[in-house]
């Protein structure tokens, strides 16, 4: 089975914040991490591993700055009609 290639990734605002998540759109890679595929947004410095259920964990986050279980939503292939 293909990988899914492309997810959209949704970052959670600042506690108390009131304000929207940021969505980041990341791209398959041929790397993994502990079985789960690694994708990356188009500068390459945003680097998360997602597993089967869609659950996303930051590679490159800072420690104390890191946010466990990002919601990821797979994309359409570019190109793939939509409905």
């Amino acid at each position: 089975m293909d990988p899914v290639q492309r997810y959209a990734v949704s970052l959670p605002g600042p506690v108390c914040g009131h304000r929207p998540a940021t969505v980041v759109v990341v791209h398959w890679t041929p790397r993994s991490v502990d079985g789960n595929s690694v994708y990356t947004d188009e500068t390459g410095e945003f680097q998360v591993s997602i597993n089967a259920d869609g659950v996303a964990s930051r590679l490159d986050a800072d420690e104390g700055h890191q946010h466990q279980c990002l919601h990821a939503v797979p994309l359409p292939r570019t190109g793939s009609p939509v409905g």
